[in-house]
């Protein structure tokens, strides 16, 4: 006679119980993803309660397909730090800006840790995460709501890959619905000269070199990365150019690095207006007297090397005050310097040129030429300040 089928993987047997002098105890065989086959045993002070503890034991053996260091028992918060680890090093390969990954870390301090890191992930259900993300919407906004679910999402993908989690619940939520949040602000004429006196007149944005930076950021609309990762060596004051062709990135272990940027039209030459240049000669003859000039960045820390992006982001909100310009970030710089060429009639794809955009749409992507100097765009920011 054939021998017995044995059991698939990933189920188990009937269930057996035995009475103990405090209960019950629920017991059945078990056989993993691995092939092996074990004995599953809990206990309960009814039948009823033992078979539960049992049911949510096998449940939870189900969701740890691989047996690795990542299992259905592991906090949420654990898995968190390792998906935040694997982004860092996408940020370091050039596969993840800088931006995204500070935007990750807000999101899982403020919002997604405090909720859900405790939970182990065969916790993280679907109805926990259906109350999670419209009560996040409620505190904040739908687009909060959506980038919780994205960092999510996220670590559950992750969970999944390494073989603890078989399903990710964050497929069965429904899409956060809501009103699409406000298009970035520009500073108006008015308000440019107003947010440029402001800096003048506050010591501590001097000390920390914001009325230039800001200048720079208006004149090119380059990231804030970008700005403080320029070099001397990438500055033709002659030429009156700057080569855009690094970002600023923290690296886990190493501190501080220029990267290229994600995608090529990241790397681009500026012309600037008349008014920067000047600006620039005399940062560089202050920086030449200092020995600081060639491969040193044109907007230093206090010790002279790389800033950090996000200490810099914290300086200007420091520096906008809670009044006139408390909407005021480093990205509405760009965001003014696209606007002043678009009133100038540049056209979308000069623009994108200018501000290092992959695509304006996908027919000047694919039959017109990219990456242009354009002299234009220097003259239609000549009169910004």
């Amino acid at each position: 006679m054939p021998g017995r089928k044995p059991m698939p993987p990933g189920t188990y047997g009937k269930i057996r119980y035995v009475k103990t002098a405090r209960g019950y105890q629920a017991k059945a065989r078990f056989r993993g993803f691995d092939g092996v086959i074990r004995d599953l045993t809990r206990t309960g002070n009814t039948k009823a309660k033992a078979e539960r503890e049992l049911k949510l034991a096998i449940n939870q053996e189900i969701q740890t397909p691989s047996g690795g260091d990542i299992t259905a028992r592991s906090r949420f918060r654990e898995v968190a730090d390792l998906w935040i680890a694997w982004q860092e090093r996408r940020v370091a390969a050039g596969e993840r800006s800088a931006g995204t990954l500070d935007n990750y870390r807000s999101m899982l301090r403020n919002h997604v840790t405090p909720a859900l890191g405790e939970l182990r992930l065969s916790e993280v259900t679907v109805p926990r995460l259906d109350k999670f993300f419209p009560a996040l919407q409620a505190k904040s906004s739908p687009a909060h709501a959506r980038t919780a679910r994205a960092v999510v999402g996220g670590i559950l993908r992750y969970a999944a890959r390494h073989g603890a989690i078989t399903n990710n619940p964050i497929r069965d939520i429904e899409p956060i619905e809501g009103r699409t949040r406000r298009k970035p602000r520009a500073l108006t004429s008015t308000e440019r000269r107003e947010w440029l006196a402001q800096l003048e007149q506050d010591p501590k944005a001097v000390a920390k070199d914001l009325p230039d930076l800001t200048r720079f950021m208006l004149a090119t609309g380059v990231r804030i990365g970008e700005a403080l990762a320029l070099y001397w060596e990438d500055v033709d004051l002659d030429a009156g150019a700057v080569a855009i062709k690094y970002t600023v990135v923290r690296i886990k272990g190493a501190g501080l690095k220029r990267k290229p940027p994600k995608t090529e039209s990241g790397i681009r030459t500026l012309l600037l207006p008349s008014w920067a240049v000047n600006m620039l000669r005399e940062r560089l003859a202050v920086a030449t007297a200092e020995h600081r000039a060639g491969a040193n960045p044109v907007f230093p820390d206090s010790l002279g090397g790389l800033r950090d992006p996000s200490n810099t982001r914290r300086a200007l909100r420091e520096a906008r005050g809670s009044d006139g310009f408390a909407w005021v970030t480093s990205h509405v710089f760009r965001k003014t310097a696209g606007t002043v060429l678009d009133e100038a009639k540049r056209s979308a794809r000069e623009i994108a040129d200018q501000l290092g955009h992959a695509k304006p749409s996908m027919t000047q992507d694919v039959y017109m030429g990219r990456g242009t100097v354009s002299p234009d765009n220097a003259a239609a920011l000549e009169d910004i300040l």
